[in-house]
């Protein structure tokens, strides 16, 4: 693995454990939403694990493929640039796309505790795929990201960085609505 991916993918593995450590502190209340029509700490933490393993099943299977991929264009690099920046800004909230919100919302999820094992399992499997990310292929269009257009390798590490942060503030947002006294507020 390249050096560059390997620190964004330290990244990522900080983040997803200061996630998975926020949701498990809530306990039981972890599968409770704070308000109808809300997700879950649970719920949150199923979408990320979705969205991390169909992008890496999409990449394993591009990189099967053995073509050389198109470039990056100046409008997608801006593109991604600006979703970046938009997943960076507290509270502001994005409609998640299409089948992406049903697939979390659907019935019974498996625990916490289920769902951090199967999260390990996904991570060493990106871990895999970095490692073997051909060199040629670093700077070449990889993942067709649905408002950002077709981004390299290292934007979709960005991407899952990112993405990632920003449910951390929605998992905040979950927490203080579950234990307000826990997270500053004095109750008198």
């Amino acid at each position: 693995m390249n050096h560059r991916l390997h620190l964004k993918l330290e990244q990522l593995e900080r983040a997803t454990e200061r996630l998975l450590t926020s949701a498990e502190a809530l306990g039981p209340d972890s599968a409770t939403a704070p308000a109808p029509g809300k997700w879950s700490a649970t719920q949150v933490v199923h979408h990320l694990l979705f969205i991390e393993g169909n992008i890496i099943q999409y990449v394993q299977k591009k990189m099967q493929s053995e073509e050389l991929l198109p470039k990056v264009g100046l409008l997608t690099r801006l593109r991604a640039r600006f979703v970046r920046l938009l997943l960076r800004i507290p509270g502001l909230k994005y409609k998640a796309p299409r089948g992406v919100a049903t697939l979390t919302d659907a019935g019974a999820l498996p625990t916490l505790a289920e769902l951090r094992n199967t999260w390990n399992a996904s991570r060493r499997q990106l871990e895999r795929l970095l490692n073997e990310f051909p060199g040629r292929q670093l700077n070449r269009a990889i993942f067709p990201h649905p408002r950002s257009g077709r981004i390299t390798i290292y934007q979709v590490m960005d991407f899952l960085l990112d993405h990632l942060l920003h449910h951390q503030q929605q998992l905040n947002r979950i927490t203080k609505a579950l234990r307000p006294t826990a997270s500053g507020v004095s109750s008198k």
